[in-house]
């Protein structure tokens, strides 16, 4: 079993300070409450900010956007009347619930078990950490599957090679919130804030069309730095702090048993259904006359965004079919029966995350009803906007707005939604290109979902930790991640603040500089 995190009276300030936050963290009521309270604080801004008039104008449509009063009786009518509207319709519940379907069957017929002890063979110990930050990052390509299914993945990775499974949840965690600024490759998030982005543009110059590869070389040297923080971390401050695992109540550890010849024909099968399963999917991409996964219609670098809102139910669906041939082959599934009673097993697991999700659900529609989220959003880019500072300072403040709002907008796009028209159009005029401006927003907005308790999935991770270590607690988390966040946030302020005095590629085809068709630049990005 695991021990649970070791207080240091000794050592330096840091430890210290970390075991202050940890105490202060586990001192806090437990996530449910803090929805619930905060969603009364929202509701009495919400009534001052109406009696107040707080406004904002939209910059794209021109209209005019006031704070709603929560507390109305029109409000109160739509709050009662739309609850299980609401919790039903919260985007990460779906996400989640669709994809335990198809986890509960890859995971309860042995296949990711035996996936995670092949892997483990061709992994050494010592590139365990970056290994998993590196694929944490990559599963973000698949929208939630990273902390929905990855997470706990990287606990029993982490078990399997003797190490603190707590320690694995958290950097698989860590990969796959920083994973949308900072990545190997492009994919449907580029896509998605790219186009977002282009609203923006498209304000000055109406011919800027976006490219969703222009963040690619930023996001491979943020992913660099945060790889190499995040190790370094992990190895010095976050792993001691959680202390050893021992694997058994006794003490012992044992290796995991090599793959026998029933597990490895399992493999294989599953091998060639996830080979058919892809080319199934590359026909709903391509074949003329029906591609349901790609819309001709579209700009051409949005043509490809079905198939990317498509990936969490094929996941499902390809989890469901490799997990129910491996099944067949080594034993653990005999009929139909069996692979649905595994589906309700892969919810059996979420059911604390089912009570938090109903909290969160309303927290985030009331939030977008009261009009507080533009209205934060747009006067903070306008705020920037009267600085009248340097590009080189001026975006990575950019990106501490970023990282301050997250804490009440989780959503990355939503936010991106309100501050874009704003702040795109102003560093297009300072000489700033749209793609440079696009990732500083970006290496802002992840930083703090590691550290937020309003972040739907920091709690799923708390869940999945205590799962290891039921002593686990909110403090513990927050005393492990914050040295991470605090390291990515400086790094990402560095990093963007050089690039743009450097000048240097912010991906193919997409420079830090920018001159808007027709004007002068006011001064030179520096």
């Amino acid at each position: 079993m695991a021990t649970g995190t070791r207080p240091i009276a000794r050592g330096a300030w840091r430890d210290r300070f970390l075991n202050r936050v940890e105490l202060l963290g586990n001192a806090l009521p437990d996530p449910v409450a803090i929805f619930a309270g905060i969603i009364l604080i929202l509701m009495m801004v919400s009534a001052i900010g109406a009696a107040q008039g707080w406004t904002v104008t939209n910059p794209v449509t021109g209209e005019v956007l006031k704070a709603r009063n929560l507390l109305s009786e029109d409000m109160i009518r739509q709050l009662l009347t739309e609850v299980p509207k609401t919790y039903t319709g919260f985007t990460p519940l779906g996400f989640a619930l669709t994809i335990m379907l198809g986890a509960g069957v890859a995971e309860h017929s042995g296949l990711l078990p035996a996936l995670l002890r092949r892997m483990m063979q061709g992994v050494p110990p010592v590139l365990l950490v970056p290994a998993t930050i590196l694929l944490g990052m990559l599963t973000i390509h698949a929208f939630d599957f990273g902390f929905l299914v990855y997470v706990p993945l990287a606990g029993m990775m982490f078990a399997a090679a003797g190490r603190n499974p707590v320690l694995g949840c958290i950097l698989g965690f860590t990969g796959c919130c920083t994973g949308l600024a900072g990545n190997l490759l492009p994919g449907q998030y580029d896509v998605l804030i790219f186009g977002i982005t282009q609203t923006g543009a498209r304000l000055l110059s109406p011919q800027w069309e976006m490219n969703p590869f222009g963040n690619w070389w930023y996001l491979i040297a943020i992913a660099v730095a945060f790889i190499g923080l995040g190790w370094l971390l992990a190895e010095k401050v976050v792993g001691p702090r959680l202390g050893d695992w021992h694997g058994h109540s006794n003490g012992s550890y044992e290796s995991p048993a090599p793959l026998s010849k029933t597990e490895l024909r399992g493999l294989r099968r599953a091998g060639a259904v996830t080979v058919l399963f892809v080319g199934i999917v590359l026909a709903l991409i391509f074949v003329p006359g029906y591609a349901p996964l790609y819309d001709s219609a579209a700009e051409p670098a949005q043509r490809i965004l079905p198939f990317y809102r498509a990936t969490v139910p094929l996941l499902t669906v390809l989890m469901v079919g490799a997990g129910w041939v491996y099944g067949k082959a080594v034993g653990t599934i005999t009929t139909h029966r069996d692979v649905v009673v595994m589906m309700g097993k892969g919810l059996e697991g979420m059911l604390p995350y089912l009570v938090l999700a109903f909290f969160a659900a309303h927290f985030v529609a009331m939030f977008g009803w009261s009009n507080l989220a533009p209205i934060v959003a747009i006067q903070g880019a306008g705020t920037l906007r009267e600085l009248h500072a340097p590009p080189a300072l001026l975006l990575p403040l950019l990106a501490t707005a970023s990282a301050w709002l997250d804490f009440l907008i989780a959503s990355g796009s939503a936010k991106w939604t309100a501050m874009a028209p704003v702040v795109v159009p102003m560093f297009m005029l300072l000489g700033v290109s749209p793609e440079m401006t696009t990732a500083a927003y970006r290496v802002g907005d992840v930083v703090t979902n590691l550290i937020s308790p309003l972040n739907a999935y920091f709690i799923l991770t708390l869940i999945y930790c205590q799962r290891w270590n039921p002593a686990f607690r909110l403090g513990s988390l927050l005393s492990a991640t914050l040295p991470i966040a605090i390291a990515f946030y400086l790094a990402g302020l560095v990093i963007t603040a050089g690039w743009v005095a450097l000048d240097l590629p912010v991906g193919p085809g997409a420079a830090v500089s920018y001159q808007v068709p027709g004007q002068v630049l006011p001064a030179p990005a520096q």
